[in-house]
């Protein structure tokens, strides 16, 4: 049987952690190895990813100095060369490099502000700090808010980055910030811009979270940079499509419109259909779909899923089907396979009766109902 994948143990493990060891052994030439890597690689058993990261740190932290300044001073000095400035996109750094900016938050967010701003700028080239900037907004708003003006303006596109990723309201993983959701929108006005494709990924992905708390400030947003044209035609198109992933699921007309994909586009469903019915929880299906149209007119496709709960209620998912063109007096058919999986980590099959519907440019236009059976496992 292949072993399962492990993201914690391919993150750290003795090899790393060699390589983490080395590292400060060479920038300071006091500094423990084999007793850090004695203590620290047992000592991986049984915590989780995260927890890893704190223990890494623990280890640390005992054998560099104890007053933050001169910590600080000594992590700066074992910090690996900083990440390839050539490169635009991809570069996310080594876990292992996240030491810094968790000893920045322990000993720097009370009385060391801003000696711990400028260890996280440096650490963010190695490593990116979005995760420990966070306890700063909290503690410190005005104040941080002040160095990422300065960082959204930095020569380096880490630095860069961080301005955008660090203040997104539902960074995955990272702690909740305070922050009214819509300021860092400010920076955002300036990082759109950029000539990397990490940093406009953040951003696009920081007006993603905005669109789940506000859709018509996005959408003002992003047409006010369309206007504006400081960005690359293309790029901004691909960033547009990304901001808004979330609102042409939910068939939002707005952001169906800004995309070029009419709400009243005049389109009529000429058949829905699904094969095997029913389908076998595991087992995949086949979903057809016949689209017309009175005029030429671009669609996007997309398929709906409402789940059955034992307890009678339902739930619903929206899948991609395609992105195409109708042309009048021309049919367009579609078909796609969906596997009803039964170990999805988002949500739980149940047999019973389910249905299926297709919305085009955000509009349902017409479902039919199947019956999702038990495995054949059981």
């Amino acid at each position: 049987m292949t072993e399962k994948f492990s993201l914690k143990d391919h993150l750290f493990n003795p090899e790393s952690l060699g390589d983490l060891a080395a590292e400060y052994a060479a920038g300071l030439p006091d500094f423990d190895a084999s007793g850090f890597l004695a203590e620290v690689v047992p000592g991986l058993e049984g915590r989780e990813l995260l927890e890893r990261l704190e223990w890494i740190a623990d280890c640390v932290e005992i054998r560099l100095p104890g007053d933050f300044p001169a910590m600080a001073d000594a992590l700066e000095a074992a910090m690996p060369a900083e990440l390839d400035p050539s490169k635009t996109d991809d570069d996310f750094g080594r876990f292992i490099h996240a030491v810094p900016g968790i000893l920045a938050v322990r000993h720097g967010l009370e009385d060391h502000r801003d000696r711990a701003f400028d260890l996280l700028e440096a650490a963010t080239k190695r490593f990116s700090m979005e995760f420990y900037i966070r306890p700063f907004l909290n503690r410190w708003p005005e104040e941080t808010l002040a160095r990422l003006g300065r960082w959204a303006e930095d020569g380096n596109y880490h630095v860069r980055r961080l301005v955008s990723e660090g203040t997104r309201p539902k960074l995955p993983w990272a702690k909740a910030i305070t922050l009214d959701p819509l300021v860092p929108l400010e920076f955002l006005d300036t990082l759109h811009a950029d000539p990397t494709r990490y940093v406009t990924r953040s951003v696009a992905n920081h007006l993603n979270d905005i669109s789940k708390i506000d859709a018509d400030r996005v959408l003002d947003t992003l047409g006010r940079w369309h206007k504006a044209g400081r960005q690359d035609a293309k790029e901004l198109a691909w960033m547009t499509r990304h901001a808004l992933r979330t609102l042409i699921k939910q068939g939002h007309p707005g952001a169906m419109e800004m995309l070029g994909f009419r709400a009243d586009a005049p389109v009529t469903l000429d058949a829905l259909t699904i094969s095997p019915d029913p389908v076998a929880i595991n087992d995949q299906a086949t979903i057809t779909v016949t689209l017309s149209a009175t005029e030429p007119v671009p669609v996007l496709v997309d398929y709906l899923l409402w789940f059955h709960k034992p307890n009678g209620a339902e739930s619903f998912k929206v899948f991609k089907i395609k992105q195409a063109k109708i042309a009048p007096d021309a049919p367009l058919t579609l078909t796609k396979t969906h596997v009803f999986k039964g170990n999805a980590t988002t949500f739980t099959l149940h047999p019973g009766p389910h249905r299926i519907g297709v919305q085009v440019n955000g509009r349902v236009l017409g479902e039919v109902q199947f019956d999702l059976t038990a495995s054949d496992g059981g």
